[in-house]
């Protein structure tokens, strides 16, 4: 009889104890050599993708040097632009102070002096590769040039010539600084 009773943990661990009716028949006829196929197929195929994405960052990372290489070479190219534009003012009041007449010796040497300035600087834009653009008889251009008058066309002007340039524009390489302000034959 002291068989017959038993405590509520004896009864849990029978319940556990049980196990539900499985097909034992069905694992044994997994065959190992199926089973490794089977994990090689996903080791391969963990590989090919390991090595996609590795293909895949080692081109972003060309991708990025060649985007900063260019950046670059931009960066060196278009270096003088900002020293240009404020230089620029500089040679137009030099220009205007050298369209004025020299009365006297003093005024011709001051004038000289200008004109040594004015000189230089503009070599020193001449080196740098940036230079002026907009002549008078040169056809208009509206990427290089700005019309701000219109002139009437004759026989010894062509239309859609520079009659007259009010400012000089200037070009960096193949970037316009400032263009040119000019009257226009129409």
């Amino acid at each position: 009889m002291a068989e017959d009773k038993q405590t509520p943990e004896e009864e849990v661990v029978e319940e556990t104890v049980e196990t539900p009716d499985v097909d034992t028949d069905a694992t044994a006829d997994v065959d190992p050599i199926v089973a490794l196929e089977t994990k090689i197929a996903e080791a391969e195929e963990k590989i090919a993708e390991a090595e996609d994405k590795y293909l895949r960052a080692h081109a972003e990372m060309q991708n990025m040097q060649t985007r900063y290489a260019k950046e670059q070479a931009t960066a060196v190219k278009y270096a003088s632009q900002n020293l240009a534009k404020s230089v620029l003012p500089a040679i137009d009041n030099l220009e205007r102070a050298l369209q004025v007449e020299a009365d006297d010796a003093a005024a011709q040497q001051i004038k000289t002096g200008v004109e040594m300035v004015y000189k230089t600087l503009v070599s020193a834009l001449e080196d740098n590769d940036i230079k002026a653009v907009g002549a008078e008889g040169e056809p208009f251009d509206p990427n290089f040039h700005q019309a701000i008058q219109s002139v009437p066309a004759d026989d010894d002007h062509p239309s859609d010539t520079i009659a007259q340039v009010l400012q000089k524009g200037y070009v960096l390489a193949d970037r316009v600084i400032r263009p040119a302000m000019v009257a226009v034959y129409n």
